[in-house]
């Protein structure tokens, strides 16, 4: 495929306006603080497990003073059972910001939304993109795959970092006008996450399939190197980490540190997982023996890379 080819550029946008998901953070009403607390919660979490979450976090906290004037323990309370509750807390702190430094408003411009906590390359570039019309390379997971079979003839991306070398064909395929850009951007990655997956791609429903390198290559398999293996979740720390904050969760009291002892066979990595969540902000030390959500101020690290996924 040509950079900047307008035949490729308007069968794709066809595509997507054909066969996009109706997403709410995709709708023409939905506001610059729904795009952006869908990027927080998409990032390796299945757009199935946030549709509900975000409903009910849009419902309680309609603007970033809502969320700011809260306990940030209560944004692990409404963050359920998404994952990585860490990216509550960033949400939390990210909405202070915005009303101390931005008038309760999400930035428009890139640099400014790359210095919110938690706030990454990808996740600055598809807010600026997605919430606000503008040209950027947006490439999580599923455009990485899509770009690097389009345009490079290979099963999958190598490595798990993206290369300056994609960003570069990234940027070198996005249309002109940067509201078509935009709606580019948001197009490969649907395609990826519906017809261009990882497992099971279904190249005969594909819009770009005659601009393929890897269809005309004869779909070569990925390299060993190109495969990331599956991540176990029985029986580590995570697990052990998401039972605690569970009981935290339902509990409207603090709870005693002999409570968890029911929650977990090992006690040295249960100490540990404890231990952990105190010490990244998530879990407050109430008393030398109960534990407590956060309802203080949290501790600000300095904002993160992240290429986060968005899987179906």
């Amino acid at each position: 495929m040509r950079s900047s080819d307008p035949s490729a550029q308007e069968q794709l946008l066809a595509w997507y306006a054909r066969s996009a998901r109706e997403l709410p953070w995709r709708h023409p009403d939905a506001g610059p603080w729904s795009v952006l607390v869908s990027e927080f919660m998409l990032q390796q979490t299945p757009v199935a497990r946030v549709l509900p979450a975000h409903a009910r976090w849009l419902a309680r906290w309609p603007v970033p003073a809502a969320l700011a004037a809260e306990a940030p323990g209560e944004a692990i309370r409404e963050w359920g059972r998404l994952g990585y509750p860490r990216r509550a807390l960033r949400l939390h702190e990210t909405a202070s910001i915005l009303v101390t430094r931005h008038n309760g408003q999400v930035p428009v411009a890139l640099a400014e939304l790359r210095a919110l906590p938690g706030v990454g390359g990808y996740t600055a570039a598809a807010v600026a993109a997605f919430a606000f019309g503008q040209r950027h390379a947006v490439l999580d997971t599923n455009v990485r795959r899509v770009l690097a079979r389009l345009v490079a003839g290979l099963a999958l991306p190598t490595g798990s970092a993206m290369s300056a070398a994609e960003i570069r064909m990234a940027e070198s395929l996005l249309p002109d006008e940067p509201a078509v850009a935009a709606r580019w951007s948001v197009a490969v990655m649907e395609l990826g996450a519906l017809v261009c997956t990882a497992a099971a791609p279904r190249c005969g429903d594909c819009p770009l399939a005659a601009r393929c390198a890897w269809l005309a290559a004869g779909r070569p398999a990925a390299a060993d190197g190109a495969r990331r293996p599956s991540q176990r979740y029985d029986g580590t720390d995570r697990q052990c980490r998401g039972r605690v904050l569970a009981m935290l969760r339902d509990s409207g009291a603090p709870v005693a540190r002999a409570a968890f002892d029911a929650l977990w066979p090992d006690p040295v990595q249960l100490a540990r997982a404890l231990d952990g969540l105190v010490s990244d902000g998530l879990v407050d030390p109430v008393t030398d023996d109960t534990y407590a959500l956060p309802s203080g101020v949290i501790r600000r690290d300095p904002p993160g890379v992240n290429v986060p996924s968005h899987p179906l």
